[in-house]
């Protein structure tokens, strides 16, 4: 379906140049001359990249339908990684190219968004924070503080985090998926 540009509203997904984007802002422009206009911030749903699109009164796109699934993570192999769809317990298989840098944050039985369209899985969201163990590290020094610096630490994922130096091998720690910084210790 057609929109025009006045159903342009933030969080609509349009279809355009082979691409799906999310509406991020949207501004409508009414200048006393000449006919009106819509300049917009759009999200390339599979990519993640913003793009700056005006739009004049005559222009219109396709709307594109995007679906979000809960999908759990099962296990990986050779660049490929395996998910179970909450709601009808079929396994999907995503390549590393979908995940990008969140594959480094999986865990067994995580629970993750995916995003479809027309079954296609244009990417998947991580959830913001996860609890992981930390596996390999330096020793702590007893004195060390928490603004004393960082060390890196691997965790049970395989990443490797920049920690403080009061983390020890066992620890339970935060960690942001989003920018792969240390939070806080769990207890």
């Amino acid at each position: 379906m057609a929109l025009s540009i006045n159903q342009f509203k933030v969080g609509v997904t349009i279809f355009m140049d082979g691409e799906v984007y999310q509406i991020v802002e949207t501004e409508h422009v009414k200048p006393a001359k000449g006919s009106a206009f819509v300049r917009t911030k759009l999200k390339n749903l599979r990519t993640g990249n913003l793009l700056d699109r005006t739009f004049r009164g005559q222009d219109s796109a396709e709307e594109a339908f995007v679906e979000q699934r809960k999908l759990q993570y099962l296990y990986s192999g050779q660049d490929m990684y395996h998910f179970m769809d909450q709601e009808n317990y079929e396994q999907l298989v995503v390549s590393s190219d979908v995940l990008k840098d969140g594959a480094k944050f999986l865990k067994d039985n995580l629970e993750v968004l995916g995003i479809f369209y027309k079954n296609q899985i244009l990417n998947v969201i991580m959830p913001n924070f996860i609890e992981v163990l930390v596996t390999e590290t330096e020793p702590g020094i007893r004195g060390d503080t928490a603004k004393g610096g960082n060390k890196p630490a691997k965790v049970e994922t395989s990443a490797t985090i920049q920690v403080p130096l009061f983390i020890n091998v066992g620890d339970k720690i935060k960690v942001d998926t989003r920018s792969g910084a240390y939070v806080e210790r769990v207890y």
